[in-house]
């Protein structure tokens, strides 16, 4: 997982500096800079895999300005600087980013180290794994038993062993550069979900939820039989859910996803995503998402409660807590629903609230919230009613 991010100079960003769990909720004030966090991370992706023109950037769920405005516009700061950002995680190195951009009509986003990347990435294409090392050094301890020993090739051959491990410790580093590529700011929407027909630039989901059809059609394979069963369970989390299908039944349209509301009549049980509720399409959209390994490793959702009740925000933030440590997702995730937060364990500390506002200067600042102590004969107080009073911080200011 990434474990630190340090960002500079991107939008209301001067400098910040924060370390990330598994599940990680931002909120704070709109306009706080919440969502530019997300974008920064998703240009480092858009960099890591060399996608830099902005119609990939649009993909990435990236509100793309002009150039000199992806760059803070505070008093004394410099139109050209470069946007920084640093990724560390616990098993490498810090793997950095500085892109630049010389602010010019159609004047593209250039990253200087891509090319070197590029020629690792060459290089690593050679699978190694520790079986394979085993294999040659059994072989070592086999050829020595026999009358064709020979001292030069087993010096040779641990001289390879010696260079397979440093190749594996390079591929090891570049685990971030790779962790980082698929990350996309998702916010779903209904037109997308409901419809079904359009498929993303990017695959297998796009940020507004393009393509959760055909996702949803692999997974009702025999292959992800279990996946498409786990999907169903968390689906329960709706009182009336009964079951699932995907059909296709008609010629024209193709496949097509059949829901059994529990209520109804035997012979009207089932009905289609034209006919159910924005919460179900929501709920299916972030379940997929969370339930394969088709999906991104690390991935944010802007604004997570909408169309959803607050208690099944709640219910919500449970299942994708679960879900995220059993399938090891990575997510950051946006909220103004005080709900969402009674979802969360802070006694884990891989779940992480922020509070996300702007100092005297503009500047967006990040402050992690820790689980409070509650007093002896006190009730716990639950974070939804800290929020809302204003204990976590986060509100607008009064007028």
């Amino acid at each position: 997982m990434i474990k630190k991010i340090h960002i500079e100079n991107y939008k209301s960003i001067d400098t910040l500096e924060f370390e990330l769990g598994r599940i990680n909720v931002l909120i704070g004030e709109n306009g706080a800079g919440k969502s530019n966090i997300l974008e920064a991370i998703a240009l480092a992706g858009a960099a890591a895999k060399d996608k830099l023109d902005n119609e990939f950037l649009v993909s990435r769920g990236i509100r793309v300005t002009r150039p000199d405005y992806m760059r803070p516009a505070f008093p004394g700061f410099n139109p050209m600087n470069k946007i920084s950002i640093a990724l560390d995680s616990n098993t490498s190195d810090l793997h950095l980013y500085e892109l630049e951009n010389n602010n010019t009509p159609y004047s593209k986003w250039v990253d200087p180290a891509a090319e070197t990347r590029k020629k690792i990435h060459d290089k690593m294409k050679l699978e190694i794994n520790d079986d394979y090392i085993d294999d040659i050094e059994g072989f070592i301890k086999n050829f020595k038993d026999t009358d064709k020993y020979s001292i030069n090739i087993i010096e040779k051959l641990n001289l390879l062993i010696t260079s397979l491990h440093e190749i594996k410790k390079i591929k090891n580093d570049l685990l971030p550069h790779q962790y980082i590529e698929g990350f996309l700011i998702f916010s779903p929407e209904v037109s997308a979900l409901r419809t079904f027909q359009r498929e993303g630039q990017i695959e297998p989901l796009g940020i507004n939820g393009e393509g959760l059809l055909k996702l949803l059609s692999v997974l009702s394979s025999h292959e992800y039989a279990e996946t498409f069963s786990e999907l169903k369970d968390s689906l329960q989390v709706l009182g009336w859910f009964g079951d699932m299908r995907i059909t296709n039944t008609d010629p024209i349209e193709g496949n097509r996803i059949e829901i059994k509301d529990r209520y109804l009549e035997k012979d009207q049980q089932y009905f289609g995503q034209l006919s159910t509720n924005e919460g179900f399409l929501f709920l299916l959209f972030y379940f997929a998402l969370f339930s394969t390994e088709l999906t991104p490793k690390f991935f944010a959702i802007d604004n997570i409660d909408a169309s959803l009740n607050p208690k099944l925000c709640e219910k919500l933030m449970l299942e994708l807590v679960r879900l995220a440590q059993k399938h090891d997702k990575q997510v950051i995730l946006t909220t103004h629903n005080p709900a969402i937060l009674d979802g969360l364990n802070l006694d884990d500390d891989e779940q992480r609230l922020f509070v996300i506002s702007r100092n005297a200067n503009g500047a967006t600042r990040m402050k992690r919230i820790s689980k409070r102590k509650t007093p002896v004969g006190e009730r716990p107080t639950r974070l939804s009613e800290m929020f809302l009073r204003g204990i976590l911080g986060g509100l607008p200011k009064e007028f």
